[in-house]
């Protein structure tokens, strides 16, 4: 299991434009999140352990803080031609089965992963109500085979800070885990090895 840390895009960063569908084809753009006072983008996939080993804790922080005015779109920018195991039909069992309170897309062709520079699974941009970039880290120190609890705290006092306009703590830890799954040769720059 490779670890493979965010890229840390720089904070400030505007939220890059996306139009997306969902597992059932149903497109979300970026415009859709507009009337909401934060907006969260997760990148991420059915296979990876390192999402998996926060799904249910990712779960439960999203029926907590969508209620309270945080929009979050999970994309999935997985090469689906080579990991067939988190296309459509994945993506709506794991949707189904984590009880997800929010869309999640299929970047097919990779784009979007591209513009928001993100580079593992799970991989976090929050953005507040201008969509500048105000967190992009870790959801919480715990790792797959490690001893910690799933917490979400890293992210949980994000999104607390950003949802009653108080300025985000701006030392931030990277997520880290499995590398997104690039097309061949569309592997972008940035990407760290």
């Amino acid at each position: 299991m490779a670890r493979t840390p965010s890229t840390m895009l720089a904070l400030g960063t505007m939220a890059p434009p996306f139009d997306l569908p969902d597992f059932d084809g149903k497109h979300h753009a970026l415009a859709d999140f507009a009337a909401s006072r934060a907006l969260l983008v997760v990148f991420t996939c059915e296979h990876c352990p390192f999402a998996r080993h926060i799904r249910a804790g990712f779960a439960r922080f999203a029926a907590e803080y969508v209620p309270r005015g945080l929009a979050i779109a999970a994309v999935n920018s997985n090469d689906i031609a080579a990991y067939p195991q988190d296309g459509p039909d994945a993506m709506r069992e794991e949707a189904r089965s984590a009880g997800y309170v929010f869309p999640y897309l299929l970047d097919a062709d990779q784009s979007v992963a591209k513009a928001f520079r993100a580079a593992c699974t799970p991989d976090f941009f929050l953005f507040d109500a201008d969509r500048r970039l105000v967190y992009r880290g870790q959801f919480d120190d715990s790792r797959p085979g490690d001893a910690r609890r799933v917490t979400g705290t890293d992210l949980r006092r994000a999104a607390d800070a950003v949802l009653s306009g108080t300025a985000v703590d701006t030392e931030q830890r990277p997520s880290v885990g499995c590398n997104i799954k690039w097309k061949p040769g569309a592997e972008p720059d940035y990407f760290a090895h």
